[in-house]
């Protein structure tokens, strides 16, 4: 397969990257690892088809006879210059592009507590992904915690589908959270968006200056211990959903070799005015370079393809767009940066890597990933760190763990077309 645009990731700015390439003619390849196109913001599911803007930008895209969607494929690694790997449910293949446009978006933030690895236990986009695939949650008491806008979009998810959301811990300290919320007046979708969420939500407590300090329960949680800043409490429930924000998927633009920005506090793939990244014809768009949101992945994701397209002018005649909400992004990460003490919530029994078992304690006497893999395996499982990874850059301070090819869990028969492409 051939392409002369290639987007890897088919959530806003992927999809308003297809868009806006296959437009102007040029062939068009998405590869995206969900079933059906939305990414995390716009999942698909049993009982949630596309809406509003999700559903205009997947309808216009498949009435272009130039684009190909290639749903439910991963990429494997790169085989060569301008040529991916990648496999689905059926087999693996190659496939080859002139122009490279990286949409991977982002990925959840998870920290290690005592009794975050018992069943129902989940991050917060991780149960709006599995509420949105149709697991019921209808009666059952939800706790959704960590930081960040997105514990309300799955608050209001869980509460779509009968669930009783029993708290919302947010880490952030209310003066912070209050100063982001006047600060919405600068985007008002956003204040709409908000004032909605905030009055379906209305009986549901809202805890600021809190986190949760332990999941408990035998065989499945429970209840959770929640620490807050006039003492703890403790809150029954039957389900957690605790992450702390979200983290830019660099996985696939760090492999290719693109340039890797840690200016932010996190690992963001670097681009500059029109979304380029240090390859040539490689660009990247969306959260992979930064989370700030739908709005702003969708502008970067039409950047990113007039830039590809050589369409300087109307490139940057989206700056401006793309400056306003670069802005609302900035504030949001201020208001909800991670509180330091959030380092010490593990036990020294705690299991840090869940791949392999190892335990905070044991990785935390080690002071880089190459020492922790050494003596322990911490990172070497099939995630290869994509998990502890970040919450040990956190916690420990230690330089991100890059993957190596494969980045997923592939069959021999996909792997052996490496040789058959050279």
């Amino acid at each position: 397969m051939n392409f002369d645009i290639l987007i890897i990731g088919a959530g806003p700015a992927g999809l308003n990257a297809a868009r806006v390439a296959a437009h102007a003619g040029a062939r068009v390849g998405i590869v995206d690892d969900n079933a059906l196109p939305g990414g995390q913001i716009w999942r698909q599911g049993p009982q949630h088809r596309p809406a509003g803007r999700a559903r205009e930008a997947i309808e216009a895209l498949a009435k272009l006879p130039n684009v190909s969607h290639m749903s439910g494929t991963r990429v494997v690694q790169a085989t060569g210059a301008r040529q991916l790997l990648v496999e689905d449910a059926a087999c693996g293949y190659t496939v080859d592009y002139g122009k490279l446009i990286v949409a991977t978006g982002a990925r959840e933030r998870f920290l290690p507590y005592p009794g975050w690895t018992l069943p129902g236990v989940t991050g917060a986009g991780g149960l709006q992904a599995l509420v949105k695939g149709g697991m019921p949650v209808r009666g059952e008491r939800i706790v959704i915690a960590g930081t960040g806008p997105l514990l309300w979009a799955a608050a209001v998810t869980a509460r779509e589908h009968g669930a009783h959301v029993a708290a919302i811990v947010e880490q952030a300290p209310p003066h912070a959270v209050r100063q982001f919320a006047a600060g919405l007046v600068a985007t008002p979708a956003k204040l709409v968006q908000a004032l909605r969420m905030r009055f379906d939500l209305r009986a549901t407590p809202y805890l600021c200056g809190a986190h949760v300090m332990a999941a408990g329960g035998e065989t499945q949680v429970t209840h959770v211990r929640v620490r807050t800043g006039s003492g703890e409490m403790r809150i029954d429930c039957d389900r957690l959903a605790c992450a702390f924000g979200l983290v830019p998927n660099t996985l696939v633009g760090a492999a290719l070799g693109c340039g890797i920005d840690e200016s932010q506090g996190v690992a963001a793939i670097a681009v500059d005015d029109v979304q380029a990244t240090s390859l040539p014809d490689v660009y990247a768009a969306g959260e992979c370079t930064g989370v700030g949101g739908m709005e702003l992945a969708a502008v970067e994701g039409r950047i990113a393809a007039h830039a590809a397209l050589g369409e300087d002018a109307q490139a940057r005649a989206l700056f401006a767009q793309r400056a306003r909400y670069r802005r609302f992004a900035g504030r949001m990460h201020e208001a909800f940066a991670l509180d330091p003490q959030l380092r010490t919530l593990a036990a020294p029994d705690t299991v840090l890597c869940r791949c392999e078992d190892v335990r905070f304690g044991d990785a935390a006497q080690y002071r880089s990933w190459r020492d922790a893999k050494l003596q322990t395996r911490c990172g070497m499982g099939p995630c290869q760190g994509k998990i502890c990874g970040e919450a040990a850059a956190f916690c420990f301070g230690w330089p991100r763990n890059g993957q190596r090819p494969p980045f997923s869990p592939a069959r021999i028969g996909t792997l052996l077309e490496v040789e058959g492409a050279a």
